[in-house]
């Protein structure tokens, strides 16, 4: 695809040799680009903002790593492939965008033993389930799958509310009981070598966040807890501030070299490092307010707009609700 976008961009007639075309390509090309390059990450930034807003996947893959893809998406789902085994790390948002997600690991993978992961319990992450084929081996850690018998058909409810598309995504879906489920670590043999380690570090996001971290590769599917330049959210019954910095804590000492994010772009493991700055920062300058007695709704508002000026590349609306957090804590 490359090689044919830069013949249009050289603007050769279609009579000429390929063979001259193409020596020709070389020269006349090259000026442009910077000017290329920087068109197409613009519009990759765009997709994956519009697959943002767009609760239906499609079946397109990014490669991430030697053995992990992407289909970036409301949310951006991981696809583990080993020799013997493929593990899904999330699910789409009801049973079509599980069956799409399925089709496309079978793609990757045909006649592979399956297994599939969530992040967390909210439904653009666990509740396309169904539309997984049966036989699919279902993990999670205990304490989101104490989330999901706590919140998930309340949460379920809520989001089939927001709009008639979401109420049909979701109409008729059914929470099964994961074939497994585990503490702390649940590492999965996928064969060849390749190891995805299934991490539960304690409550971020969500009180069961999950993290899986694949070896060789240093991949790190971050979920919620780790974002590309997005701020922070707690859910209702989630983690705290500073639980969410003991998680990052523990996220650091894996050195991932790369990070997928559940809803922002693909990064480095500085991303990591960066998450746990903003929170630490926004949670010093929140409790300095505190502490001058500054209640909580003013805090937000001036953080915020102290925020924007600071972080002008992060998409900050508003951060009322994670000051509130903080002074909650």
């Amino acid at each position: 695809m490359i090689r044919r976008m830069m013949l249009v961009v050289g603007g050769w007639p279609a009579q000429r040799s390929l063979a001259r075309r193409r020596r020709a390509s070389l020269v006349r090309v090259r000026p442009a680009l910077p000017a290329l390059c920087g068109l197409l990450l613009g519009a990759a930034a765009a997709a994956l903002s519009f697959g943002q807003a767009n609760p239906i996947l499609g079946e397109d893959t990014v490669k991430v790593s030697d053995h992990v893809w992407a289909i970036m998406g409301f949310p951006n789902i991981g696809i583990v492939v080993g020799p013997d085994a493929t593990l899904v790390v999330d699910t789409g948002l009801g049973p079509r965008n599980g069956a799409t997600i399925a089709k496309v690991a079978a793609k990757l993978a045909p006649n592979h033993k399956l297994y599939l992961t969530t992040t967390h319990f909210h439904p653009e992450h666990a509740a396309g389930e169904p539309g997984f084929p049966p036989g699919t081996i279902l993990i999670r850690n205990q304490a989101q799958q104490v989330d999901m018998e706590k919140h998930g058909q309340e949460i379920l409810d809520r989001f089939s509310s927001r709009n008639a598309q979401q109420k049909e995504l979701l109409a008729g879906v059914k929470l099964r009981e994961p074939d497994e489920t585990f503490d702390k670590e649940r590492r999965l043999d996928l064969g060849g070598g390749v190891t995805a380690r299934l991490l539960w570090f304690g409550g971020a996001h969500t009180k069961g966040d999950e993290l899986i971290f694949v070896e060789p590769d240093r991949t790190l599917i971050s979920g919620d807890v780790v974002q590309n330049k997005a701020v922070p959210g707690i859910s209702d019954d989630g983690g705290t501030p500073s639980s969410w910095i003991a998680v990052l804590d523990q996220v650091e000492k894996l050195g991932a070299l790369h990070v997928l994010p559940d809803h922002s772009a693909i990064g480095d493991g500085s991303l990591v490092r960066q998450e746990r700055a903003f929170i630490v920062d926004l949670r010093t300058r929140a409790l300095e307010l505190k502490r001058q007695g500054v209640s909580a709704a003013d805090a937000g508002m001036r953080l915020t707009a102290e925020f924007k000026m600071k972080y002008p590349d992060w998409p900050i609306n508003n951060l009322t609700n994670f000051v509130n957090n903080i002074y909650n804590e």
